[in-house]
């Protein structure tokens, strides 16, 4: 099949699956067919374990959509079908670069649908086509036309076999989800990359070429090389310095300071962001003295050193960070952010280890790009899958904290655990207000495409 092809087949399916409907399974279905258009026709590009791990996360991602409908899961579902496709077409070329080349297409995609001759076949009609459509098609069209005019005005009967239909379609929505559903579908099929992209791939390589293990170029023109490895080891010593005297007057106001439950919040709040700069800008300083020849220098041994123990630093640093959060989810219970500042803080010591093996297996900056990509992809995979509100909710009930209903509600996917909680502790409903679910009538109408099946394998039923 050829690239049109794919975009037609795409384009009308996206029309089918979304025609009067509203998001929900259609996504799901719609991602499972470009995966399975990708290991069908495709599937001798198939040449690692890594094309079968896309596989297999695109469909997950894609049941996990179809049982939740909600944005982690869509956006999952949309990195595993775009790494899946990226990796199967374009395998030389680093992960890395598929982000930037989707915005990128989005804007592209807008002019390059005009230029038909990119996609479009190219055909040569010869005289034999030519006269074969006039004779076959043309002329027996055109002399039934005008047979149907002549009697339709003879016989009334017969006028009413070929008046009196309509469709009953909403034009203007067809021709928006038809445009639509193109746009992707080329933006998919048909997507575009520069050839710079080619050209500068190998500076996304992990490893340096030996060229550059010989090259140590300093950084700033009106500094050498000694004096720069002399001035990284003495800005590297004195941040260790205050890092530790950060880090003792950190955990002394977390762990022997009074503090107001009151202020609790705030306080955490305003450690973790200064945690979260602190973790960013510490990445930062390792990627700007390890970026070349330093990697390789035997005069750099000192500088290794003091960065190994930055990185420590800094990972005590989070774990502390960790520890503190935790004690404020042992006061106020379990949220999304809460949980998402977990997530950042363990990507934060990935990040740090990634850091401490790309010193000591002297790798590229790029090294360490390339391998958070996939952490970062692994975690927006593990967001999608688990039911992080029907977690909060029985973890806040099982210690009595963060059991509001007006929170509670505001949770998703906690249906059961919500209307069990408050069928046994009335007395704490706001108000006469209905459960979340529990009267039929009060559920929306909807077609099954438009649902998600999270919600139709859930009793319903007051009991």
């Amino acid at each position: 099949m050829k690239k049109l092809h794919f975009i037609l087949i795409s384009s009308l399916v996206f029309t089918l699956l979304f025609y009067n409907q509203d998001l929900g399974l259609n996504w799901a279905i719609f991602g499972m067919m470009q995966t399975a258009l990708i290991c069908y026709f495709f599937q001798e590009k198939f040449t690692s374990r890594l094309h079968l791990i896309l596989v297999v996360t695109s469909v997950l991602s894609c049941f996990a959509f179809a049982w939740y409908g909600d944005f982690p899961s869509f956006f999952a579902m949309a990195l595993s079908i775009i790494f899946l496709q990226f990796k199967t077409q374009e395998p030389k070329l680093k992960l890395l670069q598929a982000i930037p080349l989707v915005l990128m297409n989005g804007i592209a995609s807008l002019g390059r649908i005009l230029m038909f001759s990119q996609y479009l076949p190219k055909r040569k009609v010869n005289n034999g086509f030519a006269k074969k459509l006039i004779a076959y098609f043309v002329i027996p069209i055109l002399f039934l036309g005008l047979f149907l005019i002549v009697y339709s005005f003879g016989s009334d009967h017969f006028s009413s076999l070929f008046t009196g239909y309509y469709l009953d379609i909403d034009a203007w929505q067809a021709f928006v989800l038809t445009a639509l559903g193109f746009f992707i579908s080329f933006t998919f099929w048909n997507y575009w990359i520069p050839e710079v992209c080619y050209e500068k791939n190998n500076l996304l390589d992990n490893d340096f070429k030996e060229e550059a293990k010989t090259q140590n170029l300093n950084s700033f023109s009106f500094l050498d090389i000694d004096f720069e490895r002399r001035s990284g080891e003495i800005t590297l010593f004195l941040l260790n310095t205050l890092l530790l005297v950060f880090i003792a007057t950190y955990n002394y106001e977390q762990f022997f300071e009074v503090v107001q439950k009151s202020n609790l919040s705030s306080d955490t709040h305003e450690r973790v962001a200064a945690v979260i700069f602190s973790i960013i800008m510490a990445v930062g300083v390792i990627l700007f003295y390890f970026k070349g020849g330093f990697n390789f220098d035997e005069k750099a041994k000192n500088l290794k050193k003091l960065a190994k123990i930055w990185i420590f630093l800094n990972g005590v640093l989070i774990l502390s960070t960790i520890i503190k959060n935790s004690e404020y989810v042992s006061f106020f219970g379990l949220t999304y952010k809460r949980l998402g500042v977990y997530a950042f803080l363990i990507l934060a010591i990935i990040g740090l280890v990634i850091s401490f093996i790309k010193i000591t297996k002297q790798k590229t900056n790029a090294f360490l790009f390339n391998q958070m990509i996939w952490y970062f992809y692994g975690t927006i995979l593990l967001c999608s899958f688990v039911n992080w509100g029907n977690l909060i909710t029985n973890y806040n009930i099982s210690v009595n904290k963060g059991v509001e209903q007006r929170f509670l509600r505001s949770l998703n996917f906690n249906d059961k655990a919500y209307y069990d909680y408050f069928k046994l502790h009335p007395e704490q409903m706001q108000g006469k207000e209905n459960f979340k679910f529990g009267y039929e009538e009060n559920l929306p109408e909807e077609s099954f495409l438009s649902k998600s099946l999270y919600y139709e394998f859930l009793d319903s039923k007051n009991e």
